[in-house]
C-alpha cells in the first residue's frame, strides 16, 4: 500500500475488552474499491482457531454490516457457511466463538446501505440479522460459485482475494445515485465528530432540516433516529475511556459528554454493559 493510498480507522471503539478479543483472533481492517469508499466504512476480517469457547461483546455502531461467516474448519463435515444482512444493534452483541471459523465483513457507513438496496428503508433492518438472499433476492446466500456467495467470499485465505470478491459482490449491486444517502452520512458524521451536538435540535439548525425531517431521513437511511445515534456515540467514547483510564473522573467525563450527570452515565452504562464503568474500568486494566 502507497504512502498516499487511504486506511481504514485503527480505534476499537465499541468493542467491549478490545485486548481479550484481539489476543484470541485474528482481527484485519481493509478499504475497498475506490467506488464503494464513499458509502463504506471498511471490510473487516476475523480469523480464529481457539482451544476453548470464548465470547466476544460488541456495542454496535448505528451501521449495517454484510457478514459472510463460516463456522468450522473448511471442508469439515460439520462446517456451515452463510450470508446476512445485519441491521443496526440496538444493543449490546454478543457472539460464542468455539473451535475454527472464518468471518468477511462489509461495514457500511451510516446513510451508506440505502443505495445498495433501495427498494426498502433502512429502518426495516433495524435489530434484525436476515438471510443475504432477503435483501439481494437475485443472490444465493449459500450457494458455492457465484459472486456473493460465502464459498466466493469466504475460501480464500489471502486477504487480497477475500477483499476481491466483497468488492465484486457490492459492484455487483449499486450503488443507486441517492442525494438523501449523501446528506445522511454528512450529519452523521458531524454527530460523530462535533461534541457539542448533543441534542437533535442542534443538529437541526446546523442541517437547516426540521426535526420531523431529521426524523424521516435517519428512518430511511441510517435506520435509527438521529438521538439515538447522539446517545451511540458518546457511550462508544465513554467505553474508550474505561478501558484507558481505571482512575477516570467520571462527573467530568458525563459532563463533557452531555450526559445529565454521572448517575445517568453510570446506569447507561451499567445497562449496555452488565457493571458500572468503575467494575469494567477495573478489570480491563487487569493484565
Amino acid at each position: 500500500m502507497s504512502a498516499s493510498a487511504p486506511r481504514p480507522r485503527r480505534d476499537t471503539r465499541g468493542i467491549v475488552d478490545p485486548a481479550e478479543l484481539l489476543s484470541r483472533v485474528r482481527f484485519r481492517r481493509h478499504v475497498p474499491a475506490p467506488e464503494l469508499r464513499p458509502y463504506l466504512e471498511h471490510y473487516w476480517l476475523i480469523d480464529w482457531e481457539l482451544s476453548e469457547p470464548y465470547a466476544s461483546h460488541l456495542v454496535p455502531h448505528p451501521s449495517v454490516n454484510v457478514v459472510f461467516q463460516r463456522y468450522g474448519p473448511p471442508g469439515a463435515p460439520a462446517a456451515r457457511a452463510w450470508a446476512e444482512v445485519a441491521g443496526v444493534g440496538l444493543g449490546l452483541f454478543t457472539q460464542k466463538l468455539t473451535g475454527a471459523g472464518r468471518v468477511c465483513g462489509v461495514q457500511f457507513r451510516p446513510g451508506g446501505f440505502r443505495p445498495f438496496a433501495p427498494a426498502w428503508p433502512v429502518s426495516a433492518w433495524t435489530g434484525r440479522r436476515v438471510p443475504l438472499e432477503e435483501v439481494f433476492p437475485e443472490g444465493d446466500g449459500d450457494g458455492d460459485g457465484g459472486v456473493g456467495t460465502p464459498a466466493a467470499v469466504l475460501s480464500p485465505d489471502d486477504d487480497h482475494a477475500r477483499v476481491a470478491a466483497l468488492d465484486a459482490f457490492l459492484l455487483a449491486h449499486g450503488p443507486e445515485p441517492d442525494p438523501a444517502a449523501g446528506q445522511a452520512m454528512e450529519l452523521v458524521d458531524l454527530i460523530r465528530s462535533d461534541r457539542t451536538v448533543r441534542r437533535v435540535s442542534r443538529l437541526a439548525a446546523a442541517s437547516g432540516l426540521s426535526a420531523r425531517s431529521l426524523q424521516r431521513l435517519f428512518a430511511g437511511h441510517v435506520g435509527v433516529g438521529p438521538k439515538w445515534v447522539i446517545l451511540r456515540y458518546r457511550f462508544h467514547e465513554a467505553l474508550e475511556r474505561a478501558e484507558s483510564a481505571a482512575d477516570a473522573d467520571w462527573a467530568a467525563l458525563a459532563a463533557e459528554l452531555g450526559y445529565s450527570d454521572q448517575a445517568h452515565l453510570v446506569r447507561d452504562f451499567t445497562a449496555t454493559i452488565g457493571v458500572p464503568p468503575t467494575a469494567y474500568a477495573r478489570a480491563v486494566s487487569v493484565p
